[in-house]
């Protein structure tokens, strides 16, 4: 016996409402009580300490935040490939702002990111104090600056990564890579990485995760809180080292290309 329509859709509402039950209580959880456990390991006394593996004690929790964080709505990370040491620009393809937390639960980087996000509750909070550069969209003097703290950076041996397509785009496609944003590669003669980012098994889930037409952040954030438990693949591709690229227009080209082709999707 199917169910009817009504019924189904009482079911599916019913699921969601458990969910909601047990994800909000472990986000404030998460919030409340993890979170400070991160701020205290930004003390520079306990924070530039370094572990065994090398890694900063505060890079450290930050990663073990967002990769709770990615946990409480129910995506299980998976990292397919190496992220590069060191300086590196790392440039992957844009579906939401998940896209941020998954990657910082790999690899410490700094953001570039639009100025809107510093306003977004918790994920904003915690972006600005994960060493994001921020963006004002539209502006180019905001631009150049971005450019130059990213170069400073790169020589400085820190790592950067930017969304080459400049916003999210429905999670349908993968849209053209700006080119200039890889000047500060260029100039500082550091290798670039691509990195797809892969929601549900093969991408089947990049236009849920995706914000929907006129959906704000907040609404976004309540829908996926509610969502099925899925697989999220970061999947780090192989760098363009410095010289292998013929400027950056060639060096933006190849990194979409190479997450396409990761992602399986049509260009």
């Amino acid at each position: 016996m199917t169910s009817s329509p009504i019924h189904a859709g009482t079911g599916g509402r019913s699921v969601r409402a458990l969910r909601y039950a047990y994800r909000v209580p472990m986000l404030l959880w998460h919030v409340f009580v993890h979170l400070p456990l991160v701020l205290l390991s930004m003390v520079p006394l306990i924070g530039t300490r370094t572990l065994r593996s090398g890694e900063r004690i505060d890079h450290r929790m930050i990663r073990w935040w967002q990769g709770g964080l990615m946990r409480v709505f129910g995506f299980r990370m998976r990292r397919i490939g190496t992220p590069l040491p060191g300086a590196t620009l790392f440039v992957a393809n844009h579906v939401s702002w998940v896209d941020i937390v998954a990657l910082h639960s790999q690899r410490m980087m700094g953001f570039v990111a639009k100025r809107e996000i510093a306003g977004w509750p918790v994920v904003g909070w915690l972006a600005a104090r994960g060493e994001t550069i921020f963006h004002q969209r539209g502006s180019q003097e905001s631009l150049g600056g971005v450019l130059q703290e990213m170069l400073a950076r790169l020589r400085a041996g820190r790592p950067v990564a930017v969304f080459p397509e400049g916003r999210t785009r429905g999670g349908t496609h993968v849209g053209p890579f700006h080119a200039r944003i890889f000047l500060a590669a260029v100039e500082a003669n550091v290798a670039v990485q691509p990195v797809a980012l892969r929601y549900g098994v093969d991408g089947a889930a990049q236009t849920i995760v995706a914000f929907h037409d006129g959906e704000s952040f907040f609404a976004n954030f309540l829908r996926l809180l509610g969502e099925a438990p899925r697989q999220a693949d970061v999947i780090f591709l192989e760098p363009i080292l410095p010289g292998e690229g013929d400027g950056r227009r060639r060096i933006a080209d190849v990194s979409r290309e190479r997450i396409v082709a990761a992602l399986g999707a049509a260009g």
